[in-house]
């Protein structure tokens, strides 16, 4: 195990994935590979969720944040080969700087073709949409938001530690992706303010050159009531990923989860990575459909109530065991 701290000294202004056989006494058909798929163990992704909420809102520049970072490091260094910290500075909406820290860790760093699994790390510092005005300058616990991706990555980390798929995996998790203008200081270009984190790692990624041959973003996924839709922006960027993560779901029986039909466009961190690292990347993210949600989200999405109540550990199960499916079908 070793454990690399990458230095960074520039503030970045975020602005802005048979051959055939003759002998007759061979059966000429080749037969498939058991693919083994390690136990995913939904107790154990609901406790890392429960771990980062404990430390209270984990918002940039804040004790909690540090506390947590702290927790998340030496996680991952007990299971992945080399962990990653960068440090990182960005201005935020406010004109205020973002002191960050994203997070990678890396297994089978020998292979060459390498997938990324990802998720933000950080909570939301106002509670904007709460119903009681009195809130909106509070912040959330983000246990849907945030940590319930960064639960399903560690106890994937923690699975694949002993067994080990034939790809590269880097489990990236980024910083300050929820620190944007409130509902009612939104501004032009305000998407820019998102992502500061994966905007920081996709144009310096933590190796030089690094690439992978796709990426897999996780945000929101731990409702009782998770419905996953085709984001619009994957299918644009990477739509060959989006049919093999939601075939994979299908043939698993988890449709009633994976709903085979579009969402809705969203600036998520997977919108920077696709554009400045060009690495296709989509997104596994709860959409709400229905034509009484006002921003297309769970209902308490940006506000006090999310909090480790609301996170269904069957939920973490699925989205846990298929990505692992697709990762372990990987050659």
């Amino acid at each position: 195990m070793n454990v690399k701290y990458l230095i960074i000294t520039a503030i970045s202004f975020s602005l802005l994935i048979i051959a055939c056989n003759d002998s007759p006494q061979k059966n000429p058909q080749k037969e498939e590979a058991t693919i083994t798929i390690p136990f995913f163990n939904k107790d154990s992704a609901f406790q890392f969720v429960k771990n980062q909420t404990d430390f209270g809102p984990r918002v940039p520049n804040t004790a909690a944040s540090l506390q947590c970072v702290q927790y998340l490091i030496a996680t991952l260094q007990k299971y992945c080969d080399t962990v990653y910290v960068q440090p990182f500075q960005s201005r935020a909406f406010d004109g205020s700087i973002i002191n960050g820290k994203n997070i990678i860790g890396a297994f089978n760093p020998e292979k060459t073709k390498r997938v990324f699994l990802a998720s933000h790390w950080d909570s939301r510092p106002f509670a904007d949409y709460d119903s009681n005005p009195e809130n909106h300058q509070k912040a959330i616990d983000g246990a849907n938001d945030g940590a319930s991706g960064v639960g399903v990555l560690l106890e994937i980390a923690r699975v694949i530690q002993k067994q080990r798929p034939n790809v590269g995996i880097d489990i990236v998790l980024f910083d300050a992706e929820d620190y944007g203008p409130t509902h009612d200081m939104q501004k032009q270009n305000s998407e820019n303010y998102w992502g500061l984190g994966s905007q920081y790692w996709a144009a310096n990624p933590h190796l030089f050159g690094y690439k992978a041959a796709y990426g897999i973003l996780l945000d929101m996924v731990g409702d009782k009531n998770a419905r996953f839709y085709k984001e619009r922006l994957s299918q644009y960027f990477a739509p060959q990923i989006v049919e093999k993560v939601w075939n994979t779901a299908a043939k698993m029986g988890y449709s009633n989860y994976f709903i085979d039909a579009d969402g809705g466009y969203i600036t998520d961190d997977h919108y920077f990575v696709n554009e400045i690292a060009k690495i296709p990347t989509i997104d596994i993210i709860h959409y709400d459909a229905s034509p009484e949600s006002n921003h297309n989200f769970v209902y308490y999405w940006h506000t006090m109530e999310d909090n480790i109540e609301k996170i269904d550990p069957t939920t973490l199960n699925v989205v846990g065991n298929v990505v692992l499916q697709v990762i372990f079908e990987e050659k």
